[in-house]
């Protein structure tokens, strides 16, 4: 308990922090991500393949490889960006491979025969996508989405690695100057527990709604 109240202002920094990483690479990540799904189920054979590029190396490549790259990596090529930036970008181009897969499985999931109701009344394929498709879309991918968000936050972890202050740098900070690692990391892997749980009751919540919203 002392552990808590002595660094408290750290520990809530760091907590805010790792939140502000975990939004912001979910929305922005969400945002690319409808752009890679709309070029992967475009008529373009080209799109098609440079976007199944994207998803296949993001991927395909850990994490903290790619987190490295945008920090270590860039500033040889005249590119530097600070720590929180960087692993911004990092995790908004990984986050965004997963979740246009999450999106184009929600598409996907959708009864082909309404693609080919809103044909038969020549609706065009943009209105078709917007009014029929993606609210569909957004139900039967939201589960996905949902567990994407989480992983995301426990992901943020990995900024530590270019010196950004979340949580787990936090948590060395305090094992350093105390020598208590164990109690210090415990403490840190309960607040992202109780984070990620209060996000999964959100999450079910959100379901609960969207399937009385559908039923």
């Amino acid at each position: 308990m002392d552990l808590l109240v002595g660094f408290l202002p750290d520990l809530l920094t760091g907590l805010g922090v790792t939140v502000v990483l975990g939004v912001v690479s979910f929305v922005l990540g969400s945002v690319l991500g409808a752009l890679v799904m709309l070029a992967r189920i475009s008529g373009s054979r080209v799109l098609r393949a440079l976007a199944a590029a994207y998803v296949s190396v993001f991927r395909g490549t850990p994490l903290l490889i790619q987190i490295m790259i945008v920090y270590f990596g860039l500033p040889q090529l005249g590119l530097e960006i600070p720590p929180i930036p960087s692993a911004i970008i990092a995790f908004t181009l990984f986050s965004a491979a997963y979740l246009s897969e999450n999106f184009r499985a929600g598409v996907l999931g959708v009864d082909r025969g309404q693609w080919e109701a809103a044909a038969s009344m020549a609706m065009p394929y943009w209105r078709t996508l917007r009014r029929i498709v993606l609210p569909q879309a957004i139900r039967i991918a939201t589960p996905a989405v949902g567990g994407r968000f989480v992983a995301l936050m426990k992901d943020t972890s990995l900024a530590s690695a270019v010196t950004v202050v979340e949580l787990t740098r936090v948590a060395e900070g305090i094992g350093t100057s105390t020598f208590r690692y164990m109690e210090a990391l415990l403490l840190v892997g309960l607040l992202y527990w109780l984070v990620n749980t209060l996000l999964q009751l959100g999450q079910q919540a959100l379901e609960k709604r969207m399937g009385r919203a559908y039923a």
